[in-house]
């Protein structure tokens, strides 16, 4: 199994979770790897971690994902793998409910959001978003 942390999704993945059912409620699965020290994408210098620049968009973020109706169901660290073999096991793991798939993407979508992303984008080395329903 191949397994590849990224930060953003590409279009056959946006395709496949917009023409999904956008009514039912989804669990976002978000499993994290963080950059040793964070990069900032317009340059800025900072002496951030990546897990301090990613805390930032996590405080940041809770209002948001309340505001569309969500919630975080579960937000814990990684300490140890118990079954399998991963080359590089994740550092943080976080369970957020949406009231629906059209929810997350507007939540994505607002600007006020995307504000907010810059810090997730500076502090992940990558992720994967397992996207399950009930």
């Amino acid at each position: 199994m191949k397994v590849e942390n990224k930060v953003a999704p590409n279009e056959k993945q946006i395709s496949g979770f917009m023409a999904a059912d956008a009514d039912v409620p989804i669990h976002m699965v978000n499993l994290l790897k963080f950059k040793d020290k964070a990069q900032y994408e317009d340059g800025r210098e900072t002496s951030l971690t990546g897990r301090e620049a990613y805390a930032i968009y996590s405080a940041e973020v809770q209002g948001h994902i309340e505001r569309v109706g969500g919630h975080l169901v579960f937000d814990g660290e990684v300490s140890r793998l118990m079954l399998g073999e991963v080359e590089d096991l994740w550092d943080k793991i976080a369970i957020v409910r949406y009231p629906n798939m059209k929810a997350m993407v507007e939540m994505t979508s607002d600007p006020e959001y995307q504000k907010s992303a810059i810090h997730r984008i500076a502090g992940l080395e990558g992720q994967l978003n397992i996207e399950t329903k009930v």
